[in-house]
């Protein structure tokens, strides 16, 4: 009887059990556009969030648009892609802006924008997501934050150390809460890597906060990101992907 069951699951019931499925946030451009790429390169489905981002044609990207500072967002999120696909495997958490102001010089305003993509975005999402993974007892979050264990002489990157800083502090508490339950919580912390964010302009003098004398590229910290996910015996860990920056100067 058992055997008979077996035969009875549709094609599409079998793929939803085969394939992993990835969301990544801030999926539009940059570091996200390049996570997505990786990922779609191993055969996951993936579900793609951005306030700006386009439908795609490739039947296993489904794309998401809004606000991830918005619950409702999150919410769409979620159950788009468990009505899509069946599950949730891993979580990207890369949706992050950042503004570089002495410190002095933010405003309730920047503050606001910051705390609302960086930590808001991030809590709605994964919360919901671990509930998710914790049905299926497996699953994977990782958070994209920042090199920014030291300052850096002529940077102001207060707010993002804040926010960012606080991703660190959290992979770590998560991967112990989440641990016997079969989730893993991890980081990528990139230098300043090639993004719209960064004009190509100042990409030699970016490089030269870097003992490695580049900026890296969104390919590398995809590659990070895969690496991750792939490592079952890794939890807790905050990856730098920084040409030595965390090191030293």
């Amino acid at each position: 009887m058992s055997g008979c069951r077996n035969q009875d699951i549709s094609w599409k019931d079998k793929i939803k059990i085969m394939s992993k499925v990835v969301i990544v946030t801030g999926a539009s451009q940059g570091i996200g556009a390049a996570i997505v790429q990786a990922f779609r390169k191993l055969d996951y489905r993936i579900v793609a969030t951005s306030r700006a981002i386009k439908p795609s044609e490739d039947p296993n990207i489904l794309t998401v648009a809004g606000d991830i500072g918005d619950p409702a967002t999150a919410v769409r999120v979620i159950s788009e892609a468990v009505a899509r696909f069946g599950r949730i495997d891993t979580l990207v958490n890369n949706a992050g802006i950042f503004i570089g102001k002495p410190f002095t010089e933010n405003s309730i305003e920047d503050y606001n924008a910051v705390m609302n993509v960086n930590m808001a975005g991030f809590f709605h999402i994964t919360k919901l997501a671990i509930a998710e993974m914790e049905k299926q007892a497996g699953g994977h979050v990782v958070n994209i934050t920042g090199s920014i264990d030291n300052g850096i002489t002529g940077s102001h990157v207060a707010l993002a150390a804040l926010t960012k800083g606080g991703l660190n502090a959290v992979t770590r508490v998560l991967a112990i809460e989440y641990a016997k339950r079969g989730i893993r919580v991890n980081a990528v912390a990139p230098g300043v890597t090639d993004t719209p964010m960064h004009p190509r302009q100042h990409h030699e003098m970016l490089g030269t906060f870097h003992p490695l004398g580049r900026i890296g590229e969104a390919s590398e910290v995809a590659s990070a990101v895969v690496f991750l996910d792939s490592a079952e015996f890794v939890t807790g860990e905050i990856l730098h992907v920084d040409g030595g920056q965390s090191a030293g100067r």
